[in-house]
Protein backbone atom coordinates (compact mmCIF):
# COMPACT_ATOMS: atom_id res chain seq x y z
CA UNK A 1 0.00 0.00 0.00
CA UNK A 2 2.73 2.60 0.77
CA UNK A 3 4.93 1.61 -2.07
CA UNK A 4 1.43 1.71 -4.60
CA UNK A 5 1.00 5.48 -2.87
CA UNK A 6 4.52 6.61 -3.62
CA UNK A 7 4.04 5.60 -7.36
CA UNK A 8 0.47 7.44 -7.73
CA UNK A 9 2.71 10.86 -6.14
CA UNK A 10 5.05 10.27 -8.69
CA UNK A 11 3.11 9.99 -11.43
CA UNK A 12 0.76 12.84 -10.27
CA UNK A 13 4.15 14.45 -9.84
CA UNK A 14 5.27 14.17 -13.41
CA UNK A 15 2.04 14.38 -14.98
CA UNK A 16 1.11 17.59 -14.14
CA UNK A 17 4.53 18.70 -15.40
CA UNK A 18 5.63 19.88 -12.16
CA UNK A 19 8.65 17.14 -12.06
CA UNK A 20 10.19 20.36 -14.63
CA UNK A 21 11.10 22.77 -12.90
CA UNK A 22 13.86 21.34 -10.59
CA UNK A 23 15.10 19.56 -14.01
CA UNK A 24 15.76 22.19 -15.47
CA UNK A 25 16.59 24.46 -12.48
CA UNK A 26 19.86 21.28 -12.27
CA UNK A 27 20.77 21.40 -15.84
CA UNK A 28 20.89 25.37 -15.67
CA UNK A 29 23.09 24.64 -12.24
CA UNK A 30 25.01 22.59 -14.45
CA UNK A 31 25.55 24.65 -16.96
CA UNK A 32 26.52 27.65 -14.83
CA UNK A 33 28.88 25.18 -13.19
CA UNK A 34 31.00 23.59 -15.86
CA UNK A 35 30.36 26.17 -18.60
CA UNK A 36 33.49 27.68 -17.82
CA UNK A 37 35.94 24.21 -18.57
CA UNK A 38 36.37 21.02 -17.36
CA UNK A 39 37.49 20.79 -13.42
CA UNK A 40 38.68 17.75 -11.12
CA UNK A 41 35.43 15.92 -9.76
CA UNK A 42 35.94 16.21 -6.35
CA UNK A 43 36.31 19.89 -6.25
CA UNK A 44 33.80 19.81 -8.87
CA UNK A 45 31.07 17.33 -7.22
CA UNK A 46 31.61 18.71 -3.86
CA UNK A 47 30.72 22.16 -5.39
CA UNK A 48 27.49 21.31 -7.36
CA UNK A 49 26.20 19.52 -4.16
CA UNK A 50 26.15 22.29 -2.12
CA UNK A 51 24.18 24.04 -4.84
CA UNK A 52 22.14 20.91 -5.35
CA UNK A 53 20.60 20.78 -1.77
CA UNK A 54 17.86 23.88 -1.99
CA UNK A 55 17.25 22.52 -5.44
CA UNK A 56 16.05 18.84 -3.83
CA UNK A 57 14.23 20.59 -1.20
CA UNK A 58 12.60 22.45 -3.39
CA UNK A 59 11.77 19.46 -5.89
CA UNK A 60 10.44 17.88 -2.31
CA UNK A 61 8.17 20.31 -1.41
CA UNK A 62 6.77 20.44 -5.00
CA UNK A 63 6.08 16.91 -4.79
CA UNK A 64 4.37 16.62 -1.16
CA UNK A 65 2.36 19.49 -2.22
CA UNK A 66 0.79 17.99 -5.48
CA UNK A 67 -2.17 16.35 -3.82
CA UNK A 68 -4.98 19.00 -2.61
CA UNK A 69 -5.35 19.09 1.16
CA UNK A 70 -8.93 16.80 1.55
CA UNK A 71 -7.33 14.05 -0.97
CA UNK A 72 -4.27 14.02 1.76
CA UNK A 73 -6.44 13.61 4.07
CA UNK A 74 -8.65 10.78 2.67
CA UNK A 75 -5.53 9.29 1.72
CA UNK A 76 -4.62 9.16 5.33
CA UNK A 77 -7.92 7.08 5.96
CA UNK A 78 -7.54 4.88 2.97
CA UNK A 79 -3.92 4.33 3.98
CA UNK A 80 -4.24 3.15 7.33
CA UNK A 81 -2.77 5.86 9.38
CA UNK A 82 -0.85 9.39 8.95
CA UNK A 83 2.59 7.32 9.39
CA UNK A 84 2.20 4.99 6.31
CA UNK A 85 1.19 8.41 4.24
CA UNK A 86 4.40 10.34 5.68
CA UNK A 87 6.88 6.72 4.43
CA UNK A 88 5.21 6.89 1.18
CA UNK A 89 5.56 11.09 0.67
CA UNK A 90 9.27 10.58 1.61
CA UNK A 91 9.24 7.39 -0.51
CA UNK A 92 8.63 9.20 -3.31
CA UNK A 93 10.43 12.30 -2.75
CA UNK A 94 13.94 9.82 -2.26
CA UNK A 95 13.27 8.31 -5.78
CA UNK A 96 12.90 11.82 -7.42
CA UNK A 97 15.67 13.29 -5.32
CA UNK A 98 18.00 10.17 -6.18
CA UNK A 99 17.17 11.30 -10.11
CA UNK A 100 18.73 14.92 -9.78
CA UNK A 101 21.50 13.49 -7.78
CA UNK A 102 22.54 10.90 -10.47
CA UNK A 103 21.86 13.92 -13.32
CA UNK A 104 24.18 16.03 -11.13
CA UNK A 105 26.81 12.98 -11.67
CA UNK A 106 26.63 11.78 -14.96
CA UNK A 107 25.92 14.87 -16.99
CA UNK A 108 28.91 16.70 -16.32
CA UNK A 109 30.82 13.52 -18.08
CA UNK A 110 28.66 13.87 -21.19
CA UNK A 111 29.57 17.08 -21.54
CA UNK A 112 33.51 17.48 -20.69
CA UNK A 113 33.10 18.72 -17.81
CA UNK A 114 35.21 16.04 -15.82
CA UNK A 115 38.74 16.22 -15.73
CA UNK A 116 41.90 14.01 -14.17
CA UNK A 117 45.05 15.31 -12.19
CA UNK A 118 46.77 17.92 -14.23
CA UNK A 119 49.19 18.87 -11.25
CA UNK A 120 51.75 16.79 -9.04
CA UNK A 121 49.59 17.32 -5.94
CA UNK A 122 46.06 16.61 -7.45
CA UNK A 123 44.43 13.84 -6.01
CA UNK A 124 44.04 10.49 -8.08
CA UNK A 125 40.86 10.56 -10.43
CA UNK A 126 38.84 7.61 -8.58
CA UNK A 127 39.54 9.48 -5.42
CA UNK A 128 37.88 11.84 -6.61
CA UNK A 129 35.04 10.69 -8.53
CA UNK A 130 34.37 8.67 -5.04
CA UNK A 131 34.55 11.96 -2.46
CA UNK A 132 31.84 13.19 -5.33
CA UNK A 133 29.53 10.83 -5.07
CA UNK A 134 29.70 10.65 -1.36
CA UNK A 135 29.14 14.81 -0.81
CA UNK A 136 25.60 14.34 -3.14
CA UNK A 137 24.36 11.41 -1.44
CA UNK A 138 25.32 12.58 2.05
CA UNK A 139 23.55 15.91 1.30
CA UNK A 140 20.43 14.24 0.00
CA UNK A 141 18.41 13.40 3.57
CA UNK A 142 18.97 16.75 5.00
CA UNK A 143 17.53 18.33 1.72
CA UNK A 144 14.45 16.05 1.64
CA UNK A 145 13.55 17.11 5.40
CA UNK A 146 13.80 20.38 4.50
CA UNK A 147 11.52 20.09 1.82
CA UNK A 148 9.08 18.01 3.78
CA UNK A 149 8.81 20.38 6.45
CA UNK A 150 8.30 23.15 3.88
CA UNK A 151 5.04 21.10 2.45
CA UNK A 152 2.08 22.44 2.66
CA UNK A 153 1.03 19.47 4.92
CA UNK A 154 3.43 20.78 7.71
CA UNK A 155 3.03 24.43 7.75
CA UNK A 156 -0.02 25.23 6.50
CA UNK A 157 0.24 27.72 3.47
CA UNK A 158 2.21 28.14 0.60
CA UNK A 159 3.51 31.40 1.96
CA UNK A 160 4.90 30.04 5.32
CA UNK A 161 6.76 26.69 3.24
CA UNK A 162 8.58 29.21 0.91
CA UNK A 163 10.04 30.93 4.07
CA UNK A 164 10.70 28.11 5.40
CA UNK A 165 12.20 26.43 2.68
CA UNK A 166 14.16 29.87 1.96
CA UNK A 167 15.44 30.29 5.72
CA UNK A 168 16.63 26.69 5.49
CA UNK A 169 18.56 27.33 2.64
CA UNK A 170 19.88 30.16 4.08
CA UNK A 171 20.91 28.99 7.15
CA UNK A 172 22.45 25.40 5.40
CA UNK A 173 24.73 28.19 3.66
CA UNK A 174 25.75 31.00 6.28
CA UNK A 175 25.89 28.85 9.04
CA UNK A 176 27.58 25.75 8.08
CA UNK A 177 30.95 27.38 7.41
CA UNK A 178 33.57 25.23 8.80
CA UNK A 179 34.90 26.14 12.66
CA UNK A 180 32.07 28.24 13.08
CA UNK A 181 30.34 27.87 17.03
CA UNK A 182 27.34 27.51 15.28
CA UNK A 183 27.96 25.31 12.37
CA UNK A 184 25.67 22.38 14.06
CA UNK A 185 23.08 24.16 13.74
CA UNK A 186 22.96 23.49 9.35
CA UNK A 187 23.49 20.56 7.52
CA UNK A 188 27.51 20.89 6.45
CA UNK A 189 27.19 22.31 3.05
CA UNK A 190 30.25 24.34 2.62
CA UNK A 191 32.47 21.94 4.66
CA UNK A 192 31.06 19.13 2.62
CA UNK A 193 32.23 21.28 -0.77
CA UNK A 194 35.65 22.28 0.66
CA UNK A 195 36.01 18.49 1.93
CA UNK A 196 36.30 16.89 -1.67
CA UNK A 197 38.70 19.26 -3.41
CA UNK A 198 41.76 17.16 -2.11
CA UNK A 199 40.11 13.70 -2.52
CA UNK A 200 39.36 11.08 -0.39
CA UNK A 201 39.33 12.69 3.52
CA UNK A 202 37.65 9.77 5.85
CA UNK A 203 37.80 11.37 9.16
CA UNK A 204 35.90 14.56 7.53
CA UNK A 205 33.66 12.50 5.53
CA UNK A 206 32.53 10.30 8.72
CA UNK A 207 31.86 13.38 10.95
CA UNK A 208 29.61 15.02 8.12
CA UNK A 209 27.77 12.08 7.57
CA UNK A 210 26.68 12.55 11.20
CA UNK A 211 26.33 15.63 11.31
CA UNK A 212 23.91 15.64 8.05
CA UNK A 213 22.14 12.73 9.20
CA UNK A 214 21.35 14.03 13.36
CA UNK A 215 20.22 17.40 11.34
CA UNK A 216 17.61 15.48 8.37
CA UNK A 217 16.63 13.42 11.89
CA UNK A 218 15.82 16.35 14.03
CA UNK A 219 14.08 18.44 10.51
CA UNK A 220 12.07 14.99 10.09
CA UNK A 221 10.84 14.81 13.39
CA UNK A 222 9.81 18.48 13.85
CA UNK A 223 7.93 17.06 9.84
CA UNK A 224 5.92 14.09 11.78
CA UNK A 225 5.28 16.56 15.20
CA UNK A 226 3.83 19.30 12.64
CA UNK A 227 1.70 16.64 10.47
CA UNK A 228 0.25 15.15 13.51
CA UNK A 229 -0.80 18.53 14.89
CA UNK A 230 -2.15 19.74 11.85
CA UNK A 231 -3.76 16.66 10.85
Amino acid sequence: MIVSLARMRLFSFVRTGRAMAPFLGVLVMLGVIYGGGPAQPGEAYGFSAAILFPILAWQTKILLDVEPDVQRRLTVVAIGGLRSEIVAGILAALATGVVLVLLTLVVPWMIGGITGPREAGDPPLADGVIAGVWANLLLLPPALALGALASRAAVGTAARGVAVLAGGAVVGFAFGVRDSPVAWLAPPLIPTSRSTVDGLAVGSMLGYTAQALVWAVLVLVGYVMLRRRND
